[in-house]
Order: C-alpha cells, then structure tokens, then sequence
C-alpha cells in the first residue's frame, strides 16, 4: 500500500500563499481538480508517445534476446503496455505511479520509459523528500536489474552507469521545471502582495490627507470663527454699545467672515486640485507670518504682547514655521474664547540646531467668560501637528490661574 503523503517539511508560512495552494492541490491529489487544458493534453499524450516509443525499442531488444524465454517476454510486454497506459495517471497520483513503476520496472524491459515519465512527473508535482526516497530505491535497483536482466549489447558496467545517468538526467530536469514553476508562482504572489500593498498605501495616504485637511480646516476656520463668535456675543450682551463700537464690531464681524469664506474657498480649491498643483495658488503662513497674525488680533481687541526673539523668521524651515504658526493662531484663538479681556503674552525664541520654542501665556480672565461653543479638539490637533514635525507640546494650568501653552520644534 502507498503510503499517505506527509505534509511538506517546515513551517507553511515560509512559502508563498499561492505556491503553497499549489503545491497543497498538487500534493493531496484534489478531488474535483480543473480539466486538463489543451496544454495539459499535449504534455500528456508526448509523454504516452515518448514512453510507447521506449517501450518498443525495448520490446524489439527483448524479442530479439535468445536468452529470454518467449513467456517472460510477453509478461514484459503486458507489463510495459500497461505501464504505459498508466502514464495518463501520472497528474492525479504521481507519486503512487512513481512508486508502481518500482517493482514493474524491476521486471518489465519494456515499461522503462514509462519509469522515466513517472520519475519526471514526481520530481515536477512534488517536493524532494518523496523524490529522494522513490529516486534513490531505483538508482539502487538498477544494479540489480542488469544482474538479473543483463543487457545482450553492452557489458554490466556500461548499462549500469547509462541506466544511472540517464536516471539523474531526468530527475534533474524534473527538478528544474519544478523549481521554475515555484519561481513563477512566487513572482506571481509577490506581484500580487504588492498590489495590495501599494493599494493600502494609497489608502493610507489619502486617510492622512485627509487628516491634514481636517486638521487645516479647523486651524484655520476655527481663528476666523471665534472672532465672529466673540463679536457677535458682545453685541448681543451689549446693545447698548456706543455706536463707534457697534460699528467696529460690525466691521470686524465682516472682515472675518470674508476671511473664512476665502480660507474655505481654499481648503476646497486643495481638495479638488489635481496631483501635480495647488488650487489655492495662496502661499502657506509660516513664522514670517507671525507679526500680521498679532497685529489682526490685536485689531479684534485683544491685548497681545509679543516677544520674537529668532532674528532671521524667514530662515525657518517652511514646515517649522508654518506649524509654529498655526500653534499661536490657535493659542491666541482660545484665549480670545476662554479668557477674553485678558493679555496673552507671546513667545518665540530659538536657532538652528536648538530648535524653535513657542509659548502662549494668558492669565485668568478678569470677568465673566460668555459661553463660547468649541469642540475642544483644537489643542488635541496641535499636539498631534507638533508630534508629526518630530517636536512636542504641552499644555495645562500654570501658577496664579493662568494657562500656558508651550512646544518644541526642532530646527536643524
């Protein structure tokens, strides 16, 4: 009886998902396999023609042998012709087919070229150790063969070693088209892994881009927003307001909106950009920009008081200075929300190699603060911005009831 087939030495996960399903198939003899493709039928009836053609020519040297009586010559010729038909067997059991022409070859001249295809096919569909055990049992018959069956033309020695060599020539060459099926099934499973790679990437970054975006937009809006919040507010607190102040609030209220309308026309013109440009054609803020954004907060009526100690703001790296900016556009825009009427004293100090240093100070506010909505995600997305540029930020209380924002950045 055949033995069942072992699983194949060492861990599955060391070979590729798809040769692994192949050779899988391939080893438990799948039931419901696939129909031969016309490929298939042509590989299979060469191999029924090459070992028939074997199997004549030896017939020939049997009939021919007077040392062989006429009925161990037709038992040879029974055996042979049925080894041969057994070929077509070859891709459904070829290792049980490889281990029959063990004891038929033994006996059976003319089922010599049957072996051969059996011996082909087992080096092709499976993995060496079947090879190796079937392989090496019929390189140690073959001496045997010759002693039993000796050749009439050529002395023992002679056929043995061509019967050897010949032997090894087609486990070789077996071995070969397996090797490169591996290699093709491999390439194949790796071709695909990468394209579900590159898929995930390309997930990955639009999911960051996105997250830029959204972290952009509140930034940006959530500045322009809270200075029509706050006005609005005090209006509505206030209706008593002189009219120099109504109108300056009114103004105010204006200009900012205008603002937020033009940075969200941005923010979309960037989500509708192609790959290659900018739909915003606007210039990014950065460290340069810090002044302007004081001197609009101070416009709003904040008291802002500015200590800018790095003497070359332009010699900041973009990326540095536009997130040190949006720190302090996003500093100044909670203390207008939760301590308005109170001063913010900026800071920023730094020098390559240092790195940049920011900090926003606001003490408690002196009165009451009127209920400003917000979705406390704001210091969370700096935090996370300051991370992202390889520095960090830290915020909470400070002594006396003020509160204090602070971040690193570095700067090489």
């Amino acid at each position: 009886m055949v033995p069942a087939p072992r699983p194949l030495p060492g861990p599955r996960w060391l070979l590729p998902s798809a040769l692994t399903a192949e050779l899988e198939a391939g080893r438990t003899g799948r039931s419901g396999r696939p129909r031969r493709t016309v490929r298939d039928w042509l590989v299979d009836f060469g191999c029924f023609l090459l070992a028939v053609g074997i199997g004549l020519l030896a017939a020939d040297t049997v009939t021919g042998d007077p040392n062989t009586p006429h009925g161990v010559a037709v038992v040879d010729q029974v055996l042979g012709a049925l080894a041969c038909a057994a070929v077509w067997l070859r891709r459904r059991w070829p290792l049980g087919l490889a281990v029959a022409m063990l004891p038929v070859g033994l006996f059976s001249n003319t089922a010599g070229g049957a072996g051969m295809v059996a011996l082909f096919t087992l080096a092709v569909h499976r993995p060496f150790p079947y090879l190796g055990w079937v392989g090496g049992t019929s390189l140690a018959l073959v001496p045997f063969f010759f002693w039993l069956r000796p050749d009439p033309d050529l002395p023992y020695a002679a056929a043995v070693a061509l019967t050897v060599l010949v032997t090894v020539s087609v486990v070789g060459w077996g071995m070969f088209v397996r090797s490169k099926r591996q290699l093709l099934l491999s390439l194949r499973d790796r071709a695909r892994r990468a394209e579900t790679e590159a898929e995930l990437r390309a997930e990955q970054a639009q999911r960051l881009a996105r997250e830029s975006i959204a972290r952009e937009m509140h930034d940006v809006l959530a500045h322009r927003l809270t200075l029509l919040s706050v006005h609005a507010g005090a209006l509505e607190f206030r209706p008593d307001a002189p009219r120099e102040e109504v109108a300056r609030a009114a103004g105010v209220i204006r200009e900012s909106a205008h603002e937020a309308l033009q940075d969200l026309r941005e923010i979309i013109g960037v989500l509708r950009a192609s790959e290659g440009g900018d739909a915003s054609g606007r210039p990014q803020p950065t460290l340069a920009a810090l002044d302007a954004l004081v001197a609009e907060s101070r416009d709003a009526g904040m008291k802002v008081v500015l200590h800018h100690l790095v003497t070359d703001p332009a010699g900041v790296p973009a990326s540095v200075g536009r997130t040190a900016y949006r720190i302090a556009q996003e500093g100044l825009t909670n203390a207008r929300k939760h301590a308005p009427g109170a001063e913010v004293t900026v800071s920023v100090a730094g020098a390559p190699g240092d790195g940049l240093t920011v900090s926003l100070r606001n003490p408690a506010p002196p009165g009451a603060v009127p209920p400003v909505p917000g979705s406390g995600q704001g210091l969370i997305g700096l935090t996370e911005r300051a991370t992202l540029a390889g520095g960090r930020l830290e915020h909470g209380p400070a002594e006396g009831g003020a509160f204090e924002v602070r971040a690193w950045l570095p700067w090489s």
